[in-house]
């Protein structure tokens, strides 16, 4: 009983001490400065302290700073020598910048960029079946035989078309199609089109395409301007081959071109109608590397054209007929002139 009281009544003094410390820091203005516990006296061993070096030179360099610092720039070189090198590594954005050519068109090349991958057997177009390998896991496989095959062809035809003078239209309006469009435009020399379609384009053109300025120009693509005035009497231009690198989205712009006797070209997958195009292309219109890799295969081949025409027209041959005087219309409106003359005299 007397340990316990003691305890209690030791609580209760420490109690009272805390209460009255805190009261006094509000009533009174005095510091109280917290008295540390006492502690044993810790006998430690104080480390010699060694002569350091002084820190500013006469030119107001930090010596120990200066040298921390080219240890750093050492260590920094040492590592960056470490590691290898890759040589022979893939480039995504080599199937736009520097596209392969026709010739180039191998199994290989084809399988590496995901060309035979199909969708689901639910969702094929049993008119695809000719250019059907077989069935993996429920997904449908394009022969690449096939692709190969059509590609050559659809490259000759692009080709073609560009060393004739035609008027070439690429046409890819999916997410992510835009460069490869413009890039496959530029090489050809003709138009892209990434955006959606404006119906009418071709059954209407006149009124859609009536702003779009229309230019004359000789076999080395200068242009003439004493025909400015005849051209803006003509009506807007129709282009002489279209690429479309998704034909589901874009069944309007296929079916005006058939309306107005434009030949097609159109990467068909397993779900597609290959029917809506005048040269499929049996292949995956789902991934980016296999449209890539066709759409530059395709500009590339507009481009050897345009190269050859470009030679033809330094000698002064071309593949297709010239316009004359009378194509453009340029009679009619010589007699117009000449009518309005004859008349103008009478008047005076």
């Amino acid at each position: 009983m007397i340990v316990r009281q003691c305890l209690r009544q030791s609580r209760q003094l420490r109690a009272l001490n805390c209460q009255s410390r805190v009261w006094a820091r509000f009533s009174s203005t005095e510091t109280i400065v917290d008295t540390p516990a006492q502690q044993p006296n810790v006998v430690t061993a104080t480390p010699i302290e060694e002569p350091t070096p002084s820190r500013r030179q006469a030119g107001g360099e930090f010596e120990i700073e200066k040298v921390t610092w080219n240890k750093g720039l050492a260590q920094k070189a040492d590592f960056r020598r470490l590691g290898t090198t890759l040589h022979a590594f893939y480039n995504p954005a080599k199937l736009i910048q520097d596209p392969y050519h026709s010739s180039d068109i191998t199994l290989e090349l084809l399988l590496a960029n995901q060309t035979h991958l199909g969708h689901s057997t639910s969702r094929w177009n049993p008119q695809n079946s000719r250019y059907i390998f077989g069935i993996r896991d429920g997904i449908h496989i394009i022969s690449l035989d096939v692709t190969a095959a059509y590609l050559r062809r659809a490259a000759k035809v692009v080709e073609e078309v560009a060393a004739r003078g035609g008027l070439i239209l690429f046409a890819g309006t999916r997410k992510g199609q835009k460069q490869m469009v413009v890039r496959a435009a530029e090489l050809a020399g003709g138009y892209h089109l990434f955006e959606r379609w404006i119906a009418g384009g071709l059954t209407n053109g006149k009124v859609i395409l009536g702003r779009g300025e229309t230019k004359v120009v000789n076999l080395l693509d200068e242009e003439l301007h004493e025909f400015r005035d005849v051209a803006a009497s003509r009506p807007a231009l129709k282009p002489d081959l279209v690429v479309c690198l998704n034909p589901l989205e874009n069944t309007v712009l296929l079916h005006e071109c058939g309306l107005n006797n434009v030949p097609t070209i159109g990467v068909i997958d397993t779900d597609a109608d290959p029917t809506r195009v005048t040269y499929p292309i049996p292949a995956n219109d789902d991934s980016l590397r296999a449209v890539s890799l066709i759409a530059g295969i395709l500009g590339r081949a507009g481009e050897d054209g345009q190269r050859r025409r470009a030679e033809l027209a330094k000698q002064g041959k071309t593949l297709y007929k010239r316009l004359q005087a009378k194509d453009l219309g340029l009679r009619s409106l010589r007699t117009e002139a000449k009518d309005e003359e004859n008349v103008s005299a009478e008047e005076q």
